[in-house]
């Protein structure tokens, strides 16, 4: 990524108006960014990244707007939102023709747009011209319709917004079994019948597989196989499946396969009020459920210029790293797992995954599903034990795992023999593809959004961006290794700083209205860039609500990844990049 300082937003707009006349305008309020001409926008988004270094693409997202809204007509929208190593993001939005809608493809000039594409046509139907492989990617080919879109209802559909009427005190429920009995929940597609299907190589994902490279070494061919790894592979850590093309044990293609936990988490989002979405969002990277409430209430707080109290932000850093240090802990044991070096480092990072649930029951209630951010603060203090023991860890007991970790792994024979040279990233196309986290800094990337984009009183803190240069498994071992050190300096400086005061800017409220307008708040998860995309019109539901979640988009690159290794390295290569797939099929 380059280093130029973002232009300003005024400097920007009549830049490109200069390189672009009539293709490029200024969104009405109260939406941000820029209009881009839909058959400009290939050539604005290169001169965007090759002339004004805007050359990371972390968010692509489809909005339908089936009425006019704010003077413009109804439409499908995709949304872009482009970072500099530094500042805030670009936001660009594409309009597209509601009956027919169609939008060039930007994979040739952002390859992170692959699956993000592929996700707003499964879901909201708007058509990339020119993907290479434009298919669903969360649900199955010949489902019947995009369920995204506004006018798309299924089967047990009650109304768009809750709380439903059926729900209150004076309602009449009503079983959505008794509406649409057991063996008529299904909605086919016209003229598909479940008795006449039968399956076909395009149905097993066989087909996209028949046109790989040449063999490897033409004098010697042999023989390609397809395997499939998953979806019930102890390896993969959840249900997924990789479908890959073996020469012997080499691998020449792999393509992940998602889809297996969807649950139209976007769709819920857009019915939930405001506030019921937050223990939703505990359910994305289950892992780490502190710092998936975070980027949500951080995008609605811009909407609505709520002021966070000062305690309540220092709260909300000694969670998001404490859950930062468990998470890379974890992900360290479950290497060690799949490395067939067994359970010593992972029995250990259990037992202080314990220690640090302890304080996350003692603070919010819960040990995993914590549902403890609010809007405007935190939804409980820390009492006095709980500060006792969360100053413990970050203290005594945490920086003695760290130690012991570091000496078992770092300089072991076995663990280096492994990982070093496996599922080599270079930093361009770590870049490209958009990952980010450990995932990104082990290509020796230094981004990270709590320095290159400051969020909450992160830029009040000392410490490290880490990084490592070689690209592979170990370095980004070492990314974790080291980052589990910098979130206890960071601990440590938030608990002898922690100040007094209130944890909420104004009265708690069951249900509030947030002003219209568009958002995206987003954070440094442990595993990367987690950022939602909100849209408010003026109700107290969402109007658009979406995730950007660090596991999708670093699942992309795994079939660079895994190019010419063999089928032994894929386990250890998905453990380094480290997914959770709640959060990859959402």
């Amino acid at each position: 990524m380059t280093t130029e300082v973002a232009p300003e937003p005024a400097d920007l707009l009549t830049r490109l108006q200069e390189r672009f006349p009539g293709a490029v305008e200024p969104a009405p309020e109260p939406y941000e960014g820029l209009i881009v001409a839909r058959d400009r926008l290939v050539e604005v988004a290169t001169f965007l990244r090759d002339e004004m270094g805007y050359g990371y693409l972390s968010n692509v997202v489809g909005v339908d707007y089936p009425e006019e809204v704010n003077g413009l007509p109804p439409r499908f929208e995709v949304v872009y939102h482009l970072f500099q190593p530094t500042g805030g993001p670009l936001t660009l939005h594409v309009h597209a023709d509601r009956e027919n809608p169609v939008v060039p493809s930007l994979v040739s000039v952002f390859p992170a747009a692959e699956f993000q594409e592929r996700e707003a046509w499964d879901l909201l139907g708007i058509r990339f011209e020119g993907h290479p492989d434009l298919r669903r990617i969360l649900l199955w080919e010949g489902f019947d319709g995009h369920p995204l879109r506004k006018d798309w209802h299924e089967v047990y559909y009650e109304e768009e917004k809750k709380p439903f009427s059926s729900r209150w005190p004076e309602g009449h429920p009503v079983m959505a079994e008794s509406r649409a009995p057991l063996g008529r929940n299904l909605r086919y597609p016209p003229g598909w019948s479940p008795e006449d299907w039968r399956p076909t190589a395009d149905a097993w994902g066989y087909r996209p597989h028949d046109e790989v490279a040449e063999q490897r070494n033409p004098a010697m061919p042999v023989d390609r196989v397809v395997l499939n790894m998953g979806p019930h592979h102890p390896s993969t850590h959840g249900v997924l499946r990789l479908l890959a093309t073996l020469e012997g044990e080499r691998i020449q293609k792999l393509e992940p396969i998602l889809g297996f936990l969807h649950r139209c988490h976007e769709k819920i989002g857009e019915r939930n009020t405001w506030l019921g979405n937050i223990p939703y969002t505990d359910r994305l990277d289950y892992v780490c459920s502190m710092t998936n409430n975070w980027p949500y209430v951080l995008a609605v707080e811009k909407l609505m210029g709520v002021e966070v109290p000062e305690r309540a932000e220092y709260i909300r850093v000694i969670m998001g790293e404490f859950t930062r240090f468990l998470n890379h802990a974890v992900s360290v044991g479950f290497m060690c797992n799949d490395l067939g070096i067994y359970f010593t480092v992972m029995l250990y990072a259990l037992e202080e995954r314990e220690f640090i649930l302890d304080l996350f029951e003692m603070t919010a209630g819960s040990r995993m599903m914590c549902n403890y951010m609010r809007f405007g603060g935190v939804a409980h203090d820390m009492t006095d034990e709980a500060v006792g023991l969360a100053r413990e860890l970050a203290f005594e007991r945490l920086p003695r795992f760290v130690d012991k970790v570091d000496a078992y792994l770092t300089e072991n024979e076995l663990f280096r023999a492994r990982t070093v040279g496996v599922g080599v990233l270079p930093p361009d196309q770590a870049v490209a593809y958009g990952c980010s986290g450990p995932l990104l800094r082990g290509s020796g990337v230094p981004y990270d959004i709590r320095r290159a984009d400051p969020y909450s009183i992160y830029d009040e803190f000392d410490f490290d961006v880490i990084t490592a240069p070689d690209g592979d498994a170990y370095s980004r071992y070492l990314v974790r290794l080291g980052e589990m050190r910098e979130s206890l300096r960071i601990l440590q400086q938030a608990l002898n700083r922690l100040p007094d005061g209130p944890v909420m800017a104004g009265k708690k409220k069951a249900t509030l209205k947030v002003p219209a307008g568009e958002s995206y708040g987003r954070i440094e998860a442990p595993k990367g860039e987690l950022g939602f995309y909100v849209v408010s019109d003026g109700g107290p539901n969402p109007y658009r609500y979406h995730i950007r979640a660090p596991s999708f988009i670093n699942l992309g690159v795994m079939g660079e990844l895994c190019r010419g290794h063999l089928i032994a390295d894929v386990v250890i290569i998905l453990a380094s990049v480290d997914i959770t797939l709640g959060e990859v099929d959402r």
